[in-house]
């Protein structure tokens, strides 16, 4: 049985911004509606493999150990300032040739996995949420943390997806602007970038 309890906070976790929901709206101001799905369902898919490291025990050898924590960390640093560096080189031109688009959706979505797979807060962080949810009396806690976080997964995608077709509802009155699309673009760089300095000072 799931509590309420679980419920509610996983909802307020989720709600929170950060690098997902950031690439997620950019992902929806930049690339529209498209790009904003694929982007959700990339950072959904980029919590798996921490999910399934907390319910088969393997984020405590992250935790536990120092060089495999800055290993990822490092990388992870690394990818954010690619990103931060690929967003400011954007010119704001819009395509709209379809298999151009489909493209860039497929590169939101696989960039997106990536922001979340090379984020080794996540797996640490999982660890130290999901046990406190399964009750001692469970006849399986690792199917009960299985079922956990596919509910976590569901609500994550649920939510990044609003947050992308937000993001697109405004998106006419960006692209309508070439300077504004500019100013966004290396606005969302900056802040990549302040991203990746802060996971770049995260201990475990």
């Amino acid at each position: 049985m799931v509590s309420l309890e679980y419920l509610m906070t996983s909802l307020i976790v989720v709600l929170l911004p950060g690098t997902g929901v950031l690439y997620t709206v950019s992902a929806g101001l930049m690339g529209g509606r498209r790009a904003a799905l694929f982007a959700s369902v990339g950072c959904t898919a980029g919590i798996i493999p921490h999910l399934l490291a907390c319910a088969l025990g393997l984020a405590a050898i992250l935790h536990a150990s120092s060089l495999a924590f800055q290993v990822v960390k490092y990388v992870g640093v690394a990818y954010l300032m690619y990103l931060a560096w690929v967003m400011w080189r954007e010119s704001g031109v819009v395509a709209f040739d379809a298999s151009a688009q489909e493209k860039k959706a497929t590169s939101f979505a696989i960039k997106a996995c990536l922001i979340n797979i090379l984020n080794p807060k996540l797996s640490i962080f999982f660890l130290a949420f999901l046990p406190q949810f399964v009750p001692h009396d469970a006849a399986s806690p690792v199917s009960h943390m299985l079922l956990l976080s596919a509910i976590f997964m569901g609500m994550t995608l649920a939510v990044f997806t609003l947050y992308g077709l937000f993001a697109n509802a405004v998106r006419a009155y960006i692209t309508g602007s070439p300077k504004l699309m500019r100013w966004t673009q290396k606005t969302f760089a900056g802040a990549f970038v302040a991203l990746g300095v802060k996971l770049a000072t995260v201990e475990r």
